[in-house]
Order: structure tokens, then C-alpha cells, then sequence
């Protein structure tokens, strides 16, 4: 199926308004649209053909955002490149790419040539490299209608403003942080861009930029409230992925007022595979108004949402073993298995409202005594204590468990846990088979992928 080029319409519909902004830099949607153009002038002349591929090793900003949308102009798919890689990792990540743009496009709008662009929803997009938050990372390739559904899914559960500016200080070599500015290009709206995640720039925009959504992972959270985030005026709120927030800086943000929409997903589903919907925090832990009550009597709360309900038109199940299996629109062709299923390699529940809960990865599973351990659940535990910043879990050998529980906890600043206290805060939480047979405290921060997740593989 074809569908008019997301940017050739955005173009039309509304032209003036800023379509991308890098600091003090933006480019309205009609002056993408010309460099996209000119852009793809460009490449065609440097060899490009329709149905080729081009990597995009270029540093987040608005030369990214005219590279790609200038791929999809020439019928290219766009592979974006980690430019932070050595040069010998992103050549593996090229290879096979027809070109690789290591500068900006001169994208000199006097080369610019009228197409009538379409987008071929079947055709594929962008090959994304997974984060390896397990193993090395991966190919996956994307296509349009990919992209389109997430986008639809994304905005049927945070809604969708004619004036919206959604922060992104992810990467945009992966699927987090490239689908804002995919999303915003769909919507017409504005993707507000940074290099990297800085706090003190993040909380300006926040306060002052009129930012009105914004993407971060539990710790970029947590910096942006010790920094003094509060009340910012026109978020409607954070969506949070990357792993799960610890409900005690979910009460922060909730006092802070700060909304925080705890999402999971990954690059086979093109982000996002479900999302706690904006409505439901304003609704509360339940539809009865039960949360308003509370809230009343005891102040700020945080339903426990889980990750939230399914994406619109993606479905979820959990398999035997409690491996979540997710299927729909959004999932990469080559990523279902035989079974019609995209088998995540995640640990999950749905609950009875049909919300998500994930309990970490299968490959992370610690059996300890016979029993079965998911490190994330025991973080999070750890995570509740008001001492303790960070913490990792994970399976060290041991010859009478097989393998031992053990923590690896990064202190709150200035304070000094006990590992006895910590274990009982554990067992008041957890089964007794969970609690860690040993608490280690170090200075951090933990180890993490450019998107923030928690590498586990690298604390064995």
C-alpha cells in the first residue's frame, strides 16, 4: 500500500511550524522539506538508487533529520550509526549500506528536485541495531507500515496536540529516540533534539521551552528531580522506558507533578509495545476514582500500572513459561517466528485490567537452590529503600545455591547502607529464595547502554 510521504504532507498541512529544533537552530516543516529534497538530489547523484540502503553516521540535530527524510525522498531505506562506536564497529553496522554519510548533506536548496514521494508501507524504512543489552547487538529491519502503526498506537495512548514539542535526548541510532522524530513527523508536529542527555539543558527546555512531552529512563528521571524539576508548565508528561521506575521515584515525580507513562517496548516492535495511557493517570489507580480518595488523604500516589496496556492494534500474551509474545503491526516481518508471535525474550504478567507487568529477561533468570529469580524484581526492591540509588542483581556462582543472589548497590549520596538491613528490607518485600545472599556497595554510577538500560552481562 502506498501513503503520501509524511513529510511532503506535514509540508502541506503546516508549513510554518517547526518541524525539528537543535538549540537555538529549527527548520520549519516547509525548509525541511526543501533540504529533504535537495538532499535527495544529492544522493542520487552520489550513486543512490531506489530500493538501496544509506547509513547515517551523523551526531543527532537537524542534519540527521534532513538525511533521513532525504533517504525516504530517494526511495532509500536509512540505517542510522552510533557515531560514539570505533570506526571498525560502525563499519559493521554500514556494511552493505550503498553510502555512508559521515557529514551533512549540502542540501542547497536550489538543487532540489519536486517529487511526488509516496512511502510504500511493506517496503523497509530503516535497519536499526538493537542496544546488546545481552548479547551483541542486532539487525532489524523496519518497515513504513512499522513505523506508521507506532506512531497511530503511541498517539492513541498519549494523545496528539496540534502544538506538541517532544523532547528526545536518546540516541537516534535506536528506536527509542529515532521514533520521536519519526512520530513527530507523522503528526506534524515538533521534535525537539539533543545531542545527549544533559540535565541542566534537558530541565531549561522542561521549564522554560514549552516542551510537552519528553522521553528519559529511570535515571535521567531521577536527575532531573535532584535538579529541582517541578511543576514544569506545559509537560504533559514523561514517558518513561528502558526498564521499570522505581515506584518511590515514581511518588517523587507524582510530587514533583510530574506524570510519569511507564512504557515497554523494543526494536522488533518499533518501540513501543505498550504504554499506561495518559487518561489513566488522570484517572487513577482505577476507574471508581479510588486514587483521588487517596490521594486526598496521603498526597501524591503512583498506580501501579505495570508498563501499562497495549499498543492499539498490538497484542500480547504470555507464553507457558512467562515469556512475553507480541504480534501486530508494528512488529518487524523477520522478527515473528514461526508461530506468528515475536517471542521478546522477556518475563511478564497481564494483569487483570490487562496491564503489562515485566519482570525482567529470560536470559537473566538467576536459579538459586532450583529456584527461579528475576533480577529485576529484586532491584526494584532494593530500589524502594531510601538509601540506595542504583542497584544490580545478579546469579554468582556458589557451590551450595548453584548460583547466589547478589546485589550491587550504589549508595544514595552521603549515606552508607547496611547489607544486613538491606537484606531485611528485601525479605519483608520478596520470597525468602530472592533475597540477596550477599549486598556489595559501590560508587557507580552502574554500567548502561546509551539508552539506559541496565547491562548486566558486564557486573557477572
Amino acid at each position: 500500500m502506498l501513503v503520501e510521504s509524511w513529510l511532503s504532507r506535514a509540508a502541506k498541512s503546516r508549513p510554518q511550524a517547526i518541524a525539528v529544533q537543535d538549540g537555538e537552530r529549527a527548520l520549519s516543516y516547509a525548509q525541511l522539506h526543501a533540504a529533504a529534497l535537495a538532499g535527495a538530489a544529492e544522493l542520487g547523484e552520489r550513486g543512490v538508487s531506489a530500493g538501496e540502503s544509506v547509513a547515517i553516521a551523523l551526531t543527532p540535530g537537524l542534519a540527521f533529520a534532513v538525511a533521513l527524510h532525504a533517504c525516504w525522498l530517494a526511495g532509500a531505506a536509512a540505517v542510522p550509526v552510533d557515531t560514539r562506536l570505533s570506526t571498525a564497529e560502525r563499519e559493521q553496522v554500514a556494511d552493505g549500506a550503498a553510502l555512508t554519510l559521515a557529514e551533512p548533506l549540502r542540501a542547497d536548496p536550489a538543487r532540489a528536485e519536486a517529487v511526488a514521494a509516496t512511502h510504500d508501507l511493506d517496503a523497509t524504512a530503516v535497519v536499526v541495531h538493537t542496544s546488546g543489552t545481552s548479547s551483541t547487538a542486532k539487525r532489524v529491519e523496519l518497515t513504513f507500515g512499522n513505523l506508521l502503526w507506532s506512531a497511530l498506537g503511541s498517539g492513541v495512548a498519549l494523545g496528539v496536540h496540534p502544538e506538541e514539542r517532544w523532547l528526545c535526548t536518546l540516541p537516534l541510532c535506536h528506536v527509542g529516540g529515532l521514533s520521536i522524530l519519526v512520530r513527530s513527523a507523522i503528526q506534524a508536529t515538533t521534535a525537539v533534539i539533543h545531542e545527549r542527555f544533559e540535565t541542566q539543558r534537558a530541565l531549561r527546555a522542561l521549564v522554560h521551552e514549552g516542551v510537552t512531552l519528553v522521553s528519559v529512563v529511570a535515571t535521567t528521571l531521577q536527575r532531573l528531580l535532584d535538579a529541582g524539576l517541578q511543576d514544569p508548565p506545559a509537560l504533559h508528561c514523561a514517558l518513561a522506558g528502558g526498564g521499570p521506575v522505581p515506584p518511590a521515584l515514581l511518588e517523587r515525580a507524582a510530587g514533583a507533578g510530574v506524570k510519569v507513562c511507564q512504557t515497554y517496548g523494543l526494536t522488533e516492535a518499533c518501540s513501543q509495545v505498550s504504554t499506561v495511557p495518559l487518561a489513566a493517570l488522570d484517572a487513577g489507580a482505577d476507574e471508581s476514582g479510588a486514587r483521588a480518595a487517596v490521594t486526598a488523604a496521603t498526597g501524591p500516589t503512583a498506580p501501579d500500572l505495570g508498563a501499562g496496556r497495549p499498543l492499539f492494534c498490538t497484542r500480547v500474551k504470555i507464553a507457558a513459561d512467562g515469556e512475553v509474545l507480541v504480534a501486530g503491526p508494528t512488529v518487524a516481518p523477520a522478527a515473528l517466528a514461526g508461530d506468528g508471535w515475536l517471542h521478546t525474550g522477556d518475563l511478564g504478567t497481564l494483569d487483570e485490567q490487562g496491564n503489562l507487568h515485566v519482570s525482567g529477561r529470560k536470559s537473566d533468570t538467576i536459579i538459586s537452590g532450583g529456584e527461579n529469580v528475576a533480577p529485576a524484581e529484586v532491584e526494584a526492591a532494593l530500589e524502594a529503600h531510601e538509601q540506595v540509588a542504583e542497584a544490580a542483581v545478579v546469579g554468582r556462582s556458589d557451590p551450595r545455591w548453584g548460583e547466589a543472589v547478589t546485589a550491587i548497590v550504589v549508595p544514595m549520596p552521603g549515606t552508607c547502607p547496611d547489607e544486613a538491613r538491606l537484606r531485611d528490607h528485601c525479605a519483608r518485600l520478596l520470597a525468602p529464595y530472592k533475597v540477596p545472599k550477599r549486598v556489595l556497595l559501590v560508587e557507580g554510577p552502574l554500567p548502561r547502554t546509551p539508552s539506559g538500560k541496565l547491562l548486566r552481562r558486564q557486573l557477572v
